[in-house]
């Protein structure tokens, strides 16, 4: 890791961190065994560490007097609801009131002796990007979660990785790159987003050195598979992918995984702030929160209340952030509904399904909640569309519109009337609200959403702001 200091591999001790967060087999004979008191007493004494950290933080001990509390008044998880949530909105509030840095992370710059540290921002595909700070033992930790989630879903030592997070400021590439150096002893092809290695470039790579593995979001992922045919090459003939991790949210795992020759494919879940809070495991039914790591609640939109089971907005508490810009009761603003535990599986720990959307990026058109991510998925499969499509919203007269415009094959006059009718169709009977349909060449959206160049492309163009 060039750049790192001495420090960094003082303080993020392997051996301790795969003794209290292992992975494959250990993982599954270990926490996964846990359950019922054994668990909640470790959640305990590692959520009354972060919170003990969480008063040395300017951010949290601003917000947590305002809310009438002092230190001790945490006493355990039963009262966790107490602590008031925060947001992405309040994290750049702090950098706004204390730039560049903000206060949420406890560190004195100044100081020759804080701690060594790995630096990130966010994507800013909601906003402004926004510093990710973490410290050595909270960043290795996260890395071997990450390790822990593919180890789950069959990733060996003898695969070959393709992974297309991008580098740069963002957490994405960096991360995948040191889980799989650190954690496992797989062959990583770093190729990056397509800004970074053309998308040809990239399944030429795949084809040289037998990529067994794919890695990344799975929008770009779908637009390699088309690359890949455009180039002569066959998805499972010709590039002997066998597995794909990636983030479905409501994507079709049947599509993407027909798309690239029958491979499985997984899903797994996580936000910058956090690392990977679940994944599918085997059975591909929910995805498995590593409770052992986070303490996950669903926030109710109205009330703003967390329960343990049922559907609302994500909100995380990392067990394991310390030491650099501990997590303590974030809302991600990701839908998502949590599950109870597959007993079958023989992990104990609570399930949650891909994520459903944002909270911040819903449209409502005439009371119908619309999710912009999922629209790709409700037209999955319909011949000759594409599946890269962006949403634009503008207000019209008294009331919001949407139109998606959508990539698709369809050159002749004729033949794009109708299947444009057949998109709106199954738009309409899939949100139960009429939307207008744009149909584009293939190509046409990149320069809205992104997908060559960012982590995840954006699906939301609002005019009315």
């Amino acid at each position: 890791m060039p750049g790192v200091t001495p420090a960094y591999f003082a303080e993020a001790d392997p051996a301790r961190i795969l003794e209290e967060y292992p992975l494959g087999e250990d993982f599954l004979a270990g926490p996964a065994r846990l359950g019922g008191d054994a668990l909640r007493a470790l959640q305990d004494q590692r959520f009354l560490e972060v919170v003990a950290r969480g008063w040395q933080v300017p951010f949290y001990a601003r917000r947590w007097r305002a809310a009438g509390l002092e230190p001790g008044a945490i006493r355990s998880l039963d009262d966790i609801g107490a602590i008031p949530p925060f947001s992405k909105a309040d994290l750049m509030a702090s950098i706004e009131a204390a730039p560049p840095f903000g206060d949420y992370h406890g560190v004195d710059f100044a100081d020759p002796a804080r701690p060594a540290m790995v630096m990130h921002t966010t994507s800013g595909t909601t906003g402004t990007p926004q510093p990710l700070f973490f410290g050595a033992w909270d960043r290795e930790v996260q890395n071997a979660l990450v390790a822990r989630a593919w180890r789950l879903q069959g990733v060996t030592d003898q695969d070959v990785v393709h992974s297309v997070y991008g580098f740069g400021m963002v957490n994405g590439g960096h991360y995948i790159r040191e889980a799989l150096l650190h954690f496992t002893k797989a062959i990583l092809l770093p190729a990056g987003t397509g800004l970074e290695t053309p998308s040809a470039q990239q399944v030429e790579l795949m084809r040289r050195f037998g990529a067994t593995v794919l890695i990344g979001f799975v929008d770009y992922l779908v637009k390699l598979a088309g690359v890949a045919r455009e180039c002569g090459l066959e998805p499972g003939r010709d590039l002997p992918v066998r597995l794909i991790s990636g983030h479905l949210g409501r994507e079709s795992r049947e599509a993407i995984s027909a798309l690239w020759g029958g491979a499985a494919v997984y899903d797994w879940y996580g936000v910058g702030d956090t690392g990977t809070i679940a994944a599918e495991g085997p059975a591909q039914d929910g995805l498995h929160i590593f409770e052992d790591a986070h303490y996950v609640e669903a926030l109710d939109a109205d009330s703003g209340r967390g329960s343990l089971l049922g559907a609302g907005s994500l909100c995380c508490t990392v067990l394991f952030k310390r030491t650099v810009y501990p997590v303590i009761r974030f809302n991600t603003q990701d839908l998502t509904e949590l599950l109870p535990p597959d007993g079958a599986s023989g992990i104990g720990f609570r399930r949650m399904t891909g994520m459903q959307g944002r909270a911040d990026a819903m449209v409502k058109l005439r009371r119908v909640n619309v999710h912009p991510g999922a629209i790709g998925a409700l037209i999955a499969g319909m011949a000759g569309v594409r599946g890269e499509y962006y949403c634009r919203v503008e207000r019209r007269g008294a009331r919001d519109e949407m139109t998606v415009v959508l990539e698709v094959d369809a050159a002749d006059a004729a033949a794009r009337e109708t299947l444009a009718a057949a998109v709106r169709l199954r738009l309409r009977e899939r949100l139960n609200v009429e939307v207008a349909v744009e149909l584009v060449a293939p190509g046409a959206t990149a320069d809205t959403t992104g997908v060559e160049r960012r982590q995840k492309p954006l699906r939301l163009v609002d005019l009315r702001i």
